[in-house]
């Protein structure tokens, strides 16, 4: 055991969470309640929220045989503390939201070929991973409020306005979370042009009154730049009670450490050649850092993960600060098709995105990135030999200096070496081409008849790459991000003419089938956050007089 409780693995030796309590990056905001955080989304220094001990789950072999709803809740129970919801009330909110699931498993696990698997997470309402999320992270706005405005009428009552940002499946996957439900409004932005059709459908084809879609002219970056600057904003805050459902919202993050060791529990318990105990590899298409990062608290609680791949497709910072030590936006060189609509191949991206057939990935600055920054800044911070709250003081003030570096100047590093050192000891990463994407969703369907979207091609060709340095004795799990229906372009791009291939019958769901037909509900917008503001404001004070 190193000092201040860190176990060798960097967790906290911790099994119950009676005085759980969360921290910003940035270190100006501690000591803050579960309710807080997830209702404030970001910390009120422009940081992310974290949890100020990470728990280490000593007992997590004795899950294997949880459903997942049970096994959320131990997840979870390690992270919230009775004493702020109710075991009885957390369960009740955790089977809700998985409930809406397709599959029993929620996320089940599908083998590829030899000793590489495939994780489903695209079972619920919209198609998409984030529904394990934002399913759970829309019935705890739910709670919280109900148990706020208990005997309050009127304008007395607590007013939710949730302002997100998308490059595809976040924003549908929320405004199903919080559709029409009482005393929330959901505004979602959404680059205009960027995202597939039926993307696009899903949010805007919504008829309830308290979803809100906003087209923005500019990138996904753009659109988060703007939800920044709003939750930061001391009119906005003053006149709004305002929420976040981005993955800068801890809930998020926290609702799919559950997934990673389902995954490995479900391998468990389908291969003899794997036991308890045995570390495998995890492999994860990423954007915006959320979904590897909630491997990376599974890792750090104690679930025995030999490595976390990045797979990254030609907007590739993470994969270059991984080779580098340097965060760095950088211009793209060209511009590949994207999947569903047509852009011209021959010309660079003025604002640095590329756009590519894997769309929801098309970001050049991930947000969650940020967290575990501050993880690692702790990490160099405790060979200094100071007590804990001076190795915590001084990861915030890393960090604030590295995005303040980052805002001003588009970069910053290269970072210590025995930072990079602590990232290259749980992270590889990968970069995967569009002409790579296409190729890896032929081989696959040619191989074994599995329809992979282009987002999860990237991490399959990853894992392949992966594999060529571990050899077949290491087991891996690539994290399969949305159904390929969304991304008919690339799929269709991919596979027409393909024997046996037929997209409607193979590929199209029936919840899909018609939504181009319904009315769409969408105000587009300037890339101005203060316009932005003042129509959300507009918009609720509206809402508020007709209740």
């Amino acid at each position: 055991m190193a000092q201040n409780g860190i176990a060798e693995n960097g967790s906290h030796d911790q099994t119950h969470t009676q005085s759980q309590r969360y921290l910003s990056t940035r270190g100006d905001d501690a000591g803050l309640s579960f309710e807080e955080v997830v209702l404030k989304g970001l910390a009120t220094d422009g940081g992310l929220y974290i949890p100020e001990q990470v728990p280490r789950a000593s007992a997590w072999e004795s899950w294997k045989d949880l459903s997942y709803s049970e096994l959320a809740f131990e997840i979870f129970s390690l992270y919230i503390s009775p004493s702020e919801i109710p075991s009885a009330d957390l369960k009740d909110i955790i089977n809700r939201s998985y409930s809406t699931f397709r599959s029993n498993d929620v996320t089940p696990l599908i083998h590829l070929q030899e000793n590489q698997y495939l994780l489903e997470l695209f079972h619920g309402p919209t198609f998409a991973f984030k529904d394990v999320a934002l399913q759970f992270l829309g019935n705890l706005f739910e709670y919280f409020l109900v148990r706020k405005n208990k005997g309050k009428t009127g304008r007395d009552r607590h007013h939710l306005t949730v302002v997100g940002a998308t490059s595809g499946d976040t924003g549908s996957a929320a405004i199903y979370g919080l559709r029409g439900k009482q005393d929330v409004s959901v505004f979602i932005m959404y680059p205009k042009g960027r995202v597939s059709p039926i993307q696009e459908l899903q949010m805007t084809t919504v008829p309830d009154k308290n979803v809100h879609n906003l087209a923005i002219t500019g990138t996904f970056d753009d659109c988060q730049d703007i939800l920044k600057s709003i939750l930061g904003d001391a009119d906005a805050n003053k006149s709004l009670n305002l929420g976040a459902v981005n993955s800068i919202n801890w809930a998020r993050i926290l609702a799919q450490i559950v997934y990673y060791f389902h995954s490995y529990f479900s391998l468990v318990k389908s291969q003899a050649d794997f036991k308890l105990g045995d570390r495998l590899r995890f492999v994860v298409p990423s954007g915006n850092f959320g979904d590897i990062l909630a491997g990376y608290f599974a890792m750090r609680m104690g679930l025995p993960v030999e490595k976390l791949v990045i797979a990254t497709n030609e907007n590739d910072i993470l994969d270059r600060f991984w080779k580098s030590g340097k965060y760095e936006k950088k211009k793209a060189e060209g511009v590949a098709a994207a999947g569903g609509f047509a852009v011209d191949g021959s010309l660079a991206q003025a604002d640095g995105v590329k756009e590519t057939l894997s769309p929801a990935m098309d970001i050049l600055v991930s947000s969650n990135f940020e967290r575990l920054l501050w993880f690692l800044a702790y990490e160099f911070a405790e060979t200094a030999k100071m007590d804990d709250v001076w190795n915590k003081k001084q990861a915030g003030q890393e960090v604030t200096k590295w995005l303040k570096e980052l805002k001003t100047t588009g970069a910053f590093g290269p970072v210590y070496q025995d930072v990079l050192k602590y990232a290259k000891r749980d992270f590889e990463s990968e970069r995967v081409d569009d002409t790579e994407t296409i190729d890896t969703i032929q081989t696959l369907y040619r191989k074994v008849g599995y329809i992979l979207d282009p987002h999860t091609a990237v991490g399959v060709a990853a894992t392949l790459r992966s594999v060529e340095r571990t050899g077949p004795e290491i087991h891996h799990i690539s994290l399969s991000t949305a159904h390929p229906a969304k991304f008919s372009g690339a799929v269709d791009m991919a596979l027409r003419g393909e024997e046996g291939f037929d997209f409607e019958k193979k590929v199209l769901p029936a919840e899909f089938v018609g939504l181009e037909k319904k009315e769409m509900r969408v105000t587009d917008v300037d890339n101005d956050w203060q316009k932005v503001r003042d129509l959300v404001k507009a918009q609720v004070e509206q809402e508020l007089s007709e209740a």
